[in-house]
């Protein structure tokens, strides 16, 4: 048994015994698994219609009432990636299932079904009636060869006669494609309809496709694209209602179900937009209902001009890019810095290695070595900084033992020995600084890349979800249950890297050396139901650290390195500190006047100036 097994076999038993001696066990729910649902009907299969009284349909339809009878069917359009059933009853998307995808547990990936999802689109007449397609039968043509450009692909047409003209309903899905293809034409229905936007609707119980069901429903949520190039979204972790009512022409709107999306791109532009969202906790079915109501200009339909597209696919970056204007934004990587060090450094080594190299794992250990590689000369910059102080810390005891308790004097003290000796505080720290937003881009890119879903290493079964090496029989507080072995590999080697650094680091003294080693514990809690890509690409980047910092100590002599402190402090004898080691030295001068009135009785200790009030004599 190696070092790494024997801590985390340790750290397991440990956390076994804290339980049982701290925390009551609570029966387990017993909650079915949420698996995704296909719907069984075959194309052409007929369901029956109920029969409604004709003065009622011609009161509430209107010309369109010819249309409400008749039986519902289904057709399907499909290609490698899709297969998308549509009903008659609305000629409309019913069900679509991504084929080259499978749920966690093992089930198709339907991404809509006809219990899961509602599409339509309504309008009113000149007359007042409200239509809803869905409230239509629609006959559809037998699927004919469709081309757009050099693609070759399929062409559906689904069509309900009314009084003086049609409704007509195109679909067109390409080969190799996760597009739709969507064109919607009333002939001879100008003068029929009133001069008001239609208002396309699209209701989406998100089902649970992944392991980790919070995670799945924390990542699902519509965003939505104005023709302002103004990017917006509904807030993906909030259990409370949320809603964002877009005034301004929306270019599209795509509903991210975690590692899914469907979206709705529009040729022109939709009027406005309405996107809501909810949590039902009681529901076992659904982690969460969106809805988004789009509305379509009706001088577009008028001029057979209302073209749009479907998204049905994965949320994936190098995909999503071609789709549409800022569509990728659907790949959520972070926010400012964060999304570019993503988007421009992470996702493109990440994408050439994945040419060459099958496993994921090896990919992000790889990408780890690379990283540490161009970040080692800050590495260096902040040993060597350390290694300064070290040397130096025999004065600094010194000051300590010469000032006692009075810490203002000992800091200020500590800056004059620092400037003396050209050695700056801030040299270890501004390293660390520009290498932390790529540790924290880390993230956001592991949750969110599907480049790991369901890819298997070592133990996990899937990078983009926590790894389970054992499965608890109850439910730890705070920590889940379950144990990522992952996790607890991360943890001993930040507490390895921590005890190796407070050799050098002679500042990690008191409190902050407690904080150095609980740190790490409090992390092995909260990343515990992280993606176990996470926890695999920090306890590389650990272990590399590790072996950077023996590596960098054989090439720093402390000797030589203490003969150039002397050197710089003979150099800077006559030299007055400058910059920020200056206001800093202005900053604790101040302070410690301030304190020294504070004894004397003279003032008051928070504004020196303000006389004390006199004491109020019986």
């Amino acid at each position: 048994m190696d070092k790494n097994q024997a801590t985390g076999l340790f750290l397991i038993s440990a956390l076994l015994l804290v339980y049982l001696f701290f925390f009551a066990p609570k029966k387990p729910e017993d909650k079915p698994a949420a698996k995704a649902t296909t719907t069984a009907s075959k194309t052409g299969e007929v369901t029956s219609a109920v029969p409604l009284d004709s003065a009622v349909m011609a009161r509430t339809l209107g010309v369109f009432a010819a249309a409400a009878q008749g039986t519902a069917q289904q057709a399907i359009l499909q290609n490698a990636n899709l297969t998308v059933t549509f009903s008659t009853k609305g000629g409309r998307v019913e069900a679509v299932r991504l084929n080259k995808y499978k749920t966690f547990f093992g089930q198709p990936l339907d991404l809509l079904d006809a219990r899961s999802a509602q599409l339509d689109l309504s309008f009113r007449t000149i007359g007042g009636q409200k239509i809803k397609l869905s409230d239509l039968y629609f006959q559809p043509t037998a699927v004919t060869p469709a081309s757009v450009g050099e693609r070759k692909g399929q062409s559906i047409t689904f069509s309900a006669d009314v009084a003086g003209g049609r409704v007509e309903q195109v679909y067109t899905l390409l080969e190799d494609s996760y597009e739709l293809g969507y064109h919607l034409r009333m002939p001879g229905l100008a003068n029929t309809l009133a001069k008001e936007p239609l208002t396309f609707t699209f209701i989406d119980h998100v089902r649970q496709t992944e392991q980790d069901g919070k995670q799945n429903r924390n990542h699902s949520t519509i965003n939505h694209y104005l023709a302002t190039d103004d990017h917006g979204a509904l807030s993906e972790a909030s259990e409370k209602p949320e809603e964002i009512i877009a005034s301004d022409p929306v270019k599209w709107a795509a509903h991210k179900h975690d590692f899914f999306v469907a979206g709705f791109i529009a040729d022109n532009e939709f009027t406005t937009g309405k996107f809501n969202s909810r949590v039902d906790e009681g529901d076992s079915t659904f982690l969460k209902t969106m809805s988004t109501t789009l509305t379509i200009p009706v001088a577009d339909v008028e001029q057979n001009k209302a073209g749009f597209r479907y998204y049905f696919g994965p949320n994936s970056f190098p995909i999503l890019k071609s789709v549409a204007p800022q569509f990728e934004r659907n790949v959520f990587l972070g926010w400012g810095i964060f999304r570019w060090v993503n988007q421009f450094i992470v996702l493109p080594v990440f994408h050439f290695l994945e040419q060459f190299i099958g496993s994921y794992g090896v990919i992000i250990a790889l990408l780890v070595v690379l990283i540490k590689l161009v970040t080692w000369p800050l590495t260096y910059k902040t040993y060597v900084s350390q290694a300064k102080m070290k040397v130096l810390k025999p004065e600094i005891d010194q000051l300590k033992e010469k000032y006692g308790d009075d810490q203002t004097k000992v800091q200020s003290e500590t800056m004059k020995l620092y400037s003396t000796f050209g050695v700056s505080p801030l040299a270890g720290c501004v390293p660390t600084l520009l290498t932390i937003p790529i540790l924290l881009a880390m993230f956001q890119f592991f949750p969110n890349a599907i480049e790991l879903r369901q890819e298997h290493f070592l133990w996990a079964k899937d990078l983009s979800s926590y790894d389970v090496f054992l499965k608890l029989p109850f439910n730890v507080k705070w920590y889940g249950d379950h144990v990522s072995l992952f996790t607890l590999l991360m943890t001993a080697s930040t507490l390895l890297m921590t005890w190796q650094s407070s050799q050098t680091n002679t500042q990690m003294q008191g409190q902050m050396k407690v904080m150095g080693y609980a740190m790490p514990i409090v992390y092995m809690f909260v990343l515990n139901s992280f993606a176990a890509g996470l926890t695999w690409y920090y306890f590389v980047s650990n272990m590399i650290t590790i072996g950077q910092q023996y590596i960098t100590r054989a090439f720093v002599d402390e000797t030589k390195l203490r003969a150039q402190l002397e050197a710089n402090k003979v150099k800077n004898k006559d030299k007055k500190p400058g910059g920020f080691q200056a206001r800093l030295a202005e900053a604790m001068k101040a302070a410690q006047e301030r304190e020294a009135q504070a004894k004397q009785g003279g003032g008051n200790a928070t504004n020196p100036d303000k006389p004390k009030k006199p004491t109020r004599r019986s």
